[in-house]
């Protein structure tokens, strides 16, 4: 879980997310950023008990290499805002998606994920409840749904691979995007 690099969220929505995740029973890693949740520095406004409660199964950390993240092989899916950048590492990676929007682009890219290329879930309500969190979190991790967007993630990982190796079509494309740039004179 890595939540948003630019907005920020509030304490309720912290607790809802912290005991969504702590009631799924399973592992984890929550990338929380400093200045991330408003009205405090970092995870003093984690709800009491929480860290107890997870013990090992959750690890909090306040950065992580998020492409290198992805690409391990024990990550199950990837809750996000679905901003273009994690969306695009996600699906390199061969990674589904829990998506949970804001503003600008994100919307459209979760309808991506979850209509079209059915390599995410998104969060129908506006305001996020521990329930609903551990409801997504288990069924992407648990449940059949879950293991078809995991193939079909892993599918769309090969189709990527093969675009942009020498020869493919985006490797193509942006030869020739650099080849007219090189010949403006």
């Amino acid at each position: 879980l890595s939540w948003r690099s630019i907005a920020s969220v509030d304490d309720k929505e912290l607790k809802e997310m912290a005991w969504g995740l702590a009631n799924s029973k399973q592992p984890f890693l929550w990338v929380l950023r400093p200045g991330s949740i408003q009205g405090c520095e970092w995870i003093e406004l984690l709800p009491e008990g929480f860290t107890e409660t997870v013990g090992d199964l959750g690890c909090i950390v306040k950065w992580a290499p998020q492409k290198e993240v992805l690409a391990h092989n024990a990550v199950g899916g990837f809750w996000s805002h679905c901003g273009w950048n994690s969306t695009l590492e996600c699906l390199s990676e061969g990674v589904p998606m829990i998506c949970r929007p804001s503003f600008g682009d994100q919307r459209v890219n979760a309808r991506l994920l979850s209509n079209v290329w059915k390599v995410g879930m998104v969060f129908e309500n506006d305001e996020l409840e521990k329930v609903e969190i551990e409801r997504a979190i288990r069924r992407l991790i648990l449940g059949k749904e879950g293991e078809e967007m995991r193939q079909r993630a892993r599918d769309m990982k090969e189709e990527i691979q093969h675009c942009i190796k020498k020869g493919g079509s985006s490797y193509n494309s942006f030869n020739a995007l650099a080849e007219f740039i090189m010949s403006i004179k």
